[in-house]
């Protein structure tokens, strides 16, 4: 079978509207963010409050990603979506018309950007889920380089084009535009009819749906790799998000018109990225091309700090600008392959919430280092700690996510029940009898306690452990215990093919068919209803 080229998700029509809406979306985005970084150099110059700017907008992604994602498996994504896109038109177009008409304050900004970080928080990773249920499997490497390529097609115009309508008529204009961009996401999105699933069981609280989600990260491995190397590289990185503006209106003098062609030369390096990647994709592994794109970014930064030639400070930008592209499409990608459908947005918004609490924190960070040493060496110092991410690779490789088959494998049988069981009656033990022979039950214990107990964790379970019967050496009993019926009921349908090879790797240190599976249902106290 040929390989599906960069550009195939692009015939299928759902995917192309929702697309060319995302870059219509980001170019007004990539224009809002540069003009309201460079109000504040108007309002109130310093380091300071510019990195202020970046914080207030990505800190309500770090605080609400979790919930927004637990929000987007619970509830139908497309309504949330068009609830996001009403707020952010409303709170945009807010901050257009009071700098237009001169009344705008540094904490009036920095308010409305904070109300926009949380439209954006709720938006992002419902927006994040539905790309896998626009395109087939073999198109999703596809569709999220595409995705990356909106917005560096996004940050190569936006800021140049906010540039030119400042000098023409301020900042204001360019955010009323953005509002509009989000207006045409709307227009998409209330077109779409999203086929609807009927669930048969009742729908997740949103508190426990938030457990389940931290529980699938933490014991998934692919996905704790994701969390560990976007933070370590945006952390970092987020340095020259923060500091560009100042860059270029202090350290080089100029003005928006300049900021926003550096701005844009990160997104023409983005687009050279997303070109290149398919071919890089096919020479090296994902760990090879990241170590050497979170280099090229640090080589950037380097840049940033020690050079003042306006020539030579571009293709710098250029070449940061791919090794950003290729590292962040690289972990996309890897938590889009490391995570089930059912927990999709959850596992998204966890990476979400990494990627823009690391720009929320590292914004207010290095602005702080750059006040205390100035902004050369805080992006020095940046540099340096990128390189020395790069020893984290080793252990945490994207690649583990890539041979993962995660669609449901409904294996499991259906529970045997004597009588009705209410779904929040609970907890729930689950007992599974296992007959191993002495010689392989060492092999045995280590296998289940390896493979097994991450899997029933992963997927609901709050104890596992496994016995070995006293009077009977060949009697093994794994008990797991979830919080209620329907919760258990989940997890029948939460195993993935994966999964099942799992299994069968288990099912080699047993006697087959001795298997017995028992649920325990907790009794109520004497006072409550009878089930």
């Amino acid at each position: 079978m040929t390989a599906p080229s960069a550009w195939s998700p692009l015939r299928r029509p759902l995917f192309r509207a929702l697309w060319v809406a995302d870059v219509a979306s980001n170019v007004g985005t990539w224009m809002h963010d540069a003009a309201a970084a460079w109000l504040m150099t108007l309002l109130a110059p310093s380091p300071l409050m510019v990195s202020l700017v970046q914080a207030a907008t990505t800190l309500p992604l770090f605080l609400l990603a979790l919930p927004a994602g637990a929000l987007a498996d619970v509830f139908d994504r497309r309504r949330i979506l068009l609830a996001a896109q009403v707020w952010l038109f409303l709170m945009i177009a807010l901050l257009g018309v009071l700098t237009i008409v001169g009344v705008v304050q540094p904490w009036m900004l920095l308010v409305i950007s904070l109300a926009i970080g949380a439209g954006s928080a709720v938006d992002l990773p419902a927006w994040q889920a539905i790309i896998p249920e626009t395109v087939p499997r073999e198109e999703l490497a596809a569709s999220v380089g595409l995705g990356t390529v909106a917005i560096n097609i996004a940050r190569a115009v936006g800021p140049a084009l906010a540039g030119v309508i400042i000098v023409a008529g301020g900042p204001g204009p360019v955010f009323l535009i953005n509002a509009v961009s989000v207006a045409c996401v709307f227009y998409v999105l209330w077109r779409w009819r999203r086929e609807s699933h009927r669930a048969t069981l009742p729908a997740e609280r949103l508190v426990s749906a938030m457990r389940a989600g931290i529980r699938y990260v933490r014991y998934a491995p692919a996905l704790r790799t994701v969390v560990v190397r976007t933070a370590a590289f945006v952390g970092f990185a987020s340095a020259l998000w923060a500091l560009l503006p100042l860059v270029a209106k202090t350290s080089l003098g100029r003005g928006p018109v300049a900021y926003g062609a550096l701005v844009g030369s990160l997104g023409l390096g983005g687009l050279l990225g997303a070109a290149l990647l398919p071919t890089w994709r096919k020479r090296w592994s994902t760990d090879a091309i990241t170590a050497w794109a979170t280099a090229a970014f640090a080589v950037g930064l380097l840049a940033l700090a020690w050079v003042t030639n306006f020539g030579v400070l571009l293709g710098a930008m250029v070449i940061a600008g791919g090794g950003w592209l290729t590292t962040l499409s690289s972990v996309i990608l890897a938590a889009q392959r490391g995570a089930a459908e059912w927990v999709r947005g959850r596992a998204l918004a966890m990476s979400t919430l990494t990627l823009f609490g690391s720009l929320a924190v590292g914004a207010v960070l290095w602005g702080v280092v750059a006040n205390r040493f100035t902004i050369t060496w805080a992006l020095t110092a940046a540099s340096a700690g990128l390189l020395l991410g790069l020893g984290l690779i080793p252990r945490f490789r994207l690649a583990a996510a890539e041979g993962l088959d995660l669609a449901p494998s409904r294996d499991w049988e259906d529970p045997v029940v004597a009588e009705d069981v209410a779904a929040d009656a609970g907890p729930v033990l689950v007992t599974v009898e296992y007959t191993v022979e002495p010689a392989q039950r060492g092999a045995f214990a280590a296998a289940m306690r390896r493979l097994l107990r991450p899997i029933r964790l992963r997927d609901g379970a709050v104890f596992w452990e496994l016995f070995v019967d006293s009077a009977n050496p060949n009697r093994c009993l794994e008990c797991f215990l979830v919080e209620s019926w329907s919760e258990h009921l989940r997890q029948h349908d939460r195993g993935t093919k994966s999964d099942r090879d799992v299994e069968e790797t288990i099912r080699t240190f047993y006697i087959r068919g001795d298997e017995r599976t028992t649920h325990y249902v907790a009794l109520p106290p004497a006072d409550s209803p009878t089930r």
